[in-house]
């Protein structure tokens, strides 16, 4: 089965560089609009097995074009996930990431993410115990049309570490940027990154094609 992970567009915190975290009032900037109304493009037209979406409004932001040129019926596979809010980062929240970096703990997360606990917030370790939950709960599924996830930078990032098998610090090496699109498979295997934090790409055709990838030997044989 395919996972579809979705990092939320641009925001009005990303313009602003701050780290605005669960704070209320984030919404999508003018540049994170336009990039929903691309990413329902490059998205096209198929039928998700469901499509869970973290809490933080800029999120339903993000998906709500695709949402809108897909049959009524789909909505209704809409789900709103805890387990994929965005980390709480406590007493960082709303501060400038200028100002962050020159902290001592900026260093913990930047090398050791897996011993940081933000101030009054969680730790990094538990957000990914918490996403990863919501992975095996839709993978023990076994769907044969893709889920979407709709979620943020940090939390799509402590997937793919885990779908990749390697510790949690070294999630710092993957990249997810504003209205990217990364898919994982599943199968009876291992897990397998088929599209990494995608921003351009037309990518219907991955989602709707009939063929398994296989086994492989010596990379894919292309799609």
């Amino acid at each position: 089965m395919q996972l579809v992970l979705i990092r939320h567009a641009h925001s009005q915190a990303n313009a602003k560089g701050i780290l605005s975290g669960r704070l209320p009032g984030n919404n999508l900037s003018e540049k994170g609009v336009s990039e929903s109304k691309r990413l329902a493009e490059r998205l096209g037209s198929f039928n998700p097995a469901s499509i869970r979406i973290s809490p933080m409004p800029r999120c339903l932001q993000t998906i709500q074009p695709w949402l809108d040129l897909l049959p009524a019926a789909i909505s209704s596979k809409v789900v709103i996930d805890e387990d994929l809010n965005e980390v709480d980062y406590g007493s960082w929240s709303g501060k400038k990431l200028s100002t962050l970096s020159r902290t001592k703990s900026w260093k913990i997360v930047q090398n050791y993410p897996s011993a940081m606990l933000f101030p009054g917030g969680e730790s990094i370790a538990h957000m990914q115990q918490r996403a990863v939950k919501t992975v095996s709960q839709i993978t023990q599924g076994r769907h044969t049309s893709p889920t979407v996830l709709v979620s943020h930078g940090d939390v799509i990032k402590a997937i793919v570490a885990n779908a990749l098998g390697t510790h949690l610090d070294n999630f710092q090496r993957i990249v997810i940027d504003p209205c990217s699109v990364t898919v994982i498979e599943y199968n009876d295997m291992k897990p397998r990154v088929v599209v990494l934090n995608d921003t351009r790409s037309e990518l219907n055709s991955i989602f709707t094609k009939k063929t398994k990838s296989g086994l492989l030997l010596g990379g894919g044989g292309g799609r």
